[in-house]
């Protein structure tokens, strides 16, 4: 017998996440870790739960994630975007909900690299006329 999931993968800035939807209660798996273990914040727990909460899917499913990369807030954003890739390969009609929400749009803000000769990105050093 096939176990049924759908799956879907996000970016967000050095961050990568792998989603896995099973049919379920609602049960979170960050990295073999609890969802409200993993993710601390309220927003970060808000920013990953959005999708399922647009359409409506909470309590439907389990979700396993493999995050990797980057930090916390990166893991969520990607998480974010996962999850709606998921929910689309469930059912494709939910497209277009997500899609109006922006939540199948992958945010490519990235910091920016340091350069030469300056203390930052964009930081210069102090100037001196004399």
């Amino acid at each position: 017998m096939a176990r049924i999931e759908y799956n879907g993968i996000g970016r967000r800035k050095s961050s990568t996440a792998r989603i896995w939807l099973r049919p379920g209660k609602g049960v979170f798996t960050v990295n073999n870790r609890p969802f409200d273990e993993y993710f601390v914040t309220p927003s970060q727990k808000m920013s990953v739960k959005q999708p399922l909460l647009l359409t409506e899917t909470v309590d439907k499913f389990d979700i396993l994630a493999l995050c990797d990369g980057g930090g916390v807030t990166g893991q969520a954003g990607a998480m974010r975007l996962g999850i709606a890739n998921a929910l689309v390969s469930f059912n494709t009609e939910l497209r277009k909900k997500l899609k109006k929400a922006g939540f199948l749009t992958r945010d490519s803000r990235s910091k920016e690299r340091k350069k030469y000769g300056q203390k930052g990105a964009r930081k210069r050093f102090q100037f001196s006329k004399r």
